[in-house]
């Protein structure tokens, strides 16, 4: 059994389906974990979402922030965008079926074997990650509740940038689905800063870091994320594995074998969005 990870894949199904071809991924004995954004800005979310659905306990999902905006756009909290290429998944018979079954995934993973953990965007260099993980659960329990729509409709917002375990109630809860979801770069105290998309060589290090190269990062297992495709998976810290290089801008979706630390790669097929 083989075990593979895959950077966002925001509707690009065919790409997935060849990339799966070239890894030789069997489903009937391989695992294929997804770090998050399966939907959006690609032109097939509906068929991405079903055939991962459709793998049962040989998929592993998390959370990324398009999944969770597309769950607010579905409870009439937000308008879709005409560029997420949403209109097909939001009318198809199954909607309701594929979207409550997305709303049930978590925002953090652990293999049990390798112990490595997956997460969209990142982990918080505040956090441990056992702390990581117990956060995690919170908003998890507060979106398979009954009341999940509550927290759709807070989760938007910056702010609080920075953790205390004092905070209580929405600011809580909306800090760690930013940081689980919306991360790319810390300032230098840990605290997030949202507004800056480019790369690390574009980024003045003495304000701001990725929130990989703060030292205060717990690397006790393995992390792998996506979420970040201006890196196009170029990690220079070992033990973290960036999975997103921007398939649905033009460049590729890459998945990694975890035994052998293999990358696979799969170039876009389409022509990349504006």
């Amino acid at each position: 059994m083989a075990t593979y990870i895959v950077g966002d894949i925001q509707g690009c199904y065919d790409e997935l389906q060849q990339l799966l071809a070239l890894a030789n991924f069997d489903s009937n004995k391989d695992e294929l974990w997804l770090a998050g954004d399966l939907v959006a800005r690609g032109n097939q979310s509906l068929e991405t979402l079903r055939f991962v659905k459709g793998l049962g306990d040989s998929a592993k999902v998390i959370l990324g922030n398009h999944d969770l905006h597309l769950l607010a756009i579905w409870q009439g909290i937000h308008l879709a965008k005409s560029n997420d290429k949403l209109d097909v998944l939001l009318n198809a018979p199954d909607c309701d079926e594929l979207l409550n079954w997305l709303r049930l995934q978590p925002l953090m993973l652990r293999h049990p074997e390798f112990d490595f953990v997956m997460v969209h965007a990142g982990i918080s260099p505040q956090w441990t990650i056992k702390q990581a993980e117990q956060l995690a659960l919170e908003v998890e329990a507060e979106l398979h509740s009954s009341h999940f729509k509550t927290l759709l409709k807070n989760m938007y917002g910056n702010h609080p940038n920075n953790w205390s375990e004092a905070q209580q109630g929405d600011e809580r809860l909306r800090f760690i689905i930013n940081v689980f979801t919306r991360m790319r770069y810390c300032f230098l105290d840990g605290s997030l800063e949202f507004k800056n998309k480019l790369g690390p060589a574009e980024t003045d290090s003495s304000i701001m870091k990725p929130w990989f190269e703060l030292d205060s990062v717990d690397q006790s297992s393995p992390i792998l994320f996506g979420h970040w495709a201006a890196l196009l998976g170029k990690v220079n810290k070992q033990g973290i594995y960036g999975l997103d290089t921007g398939c649905v801008w033009g460049n590729s979706l890459t998945m990694l074998r975890w035994q052998d630390k293999k990358h696979f790669s799969f170039a876009c097929t389409l022509l990349p969005i504006k």
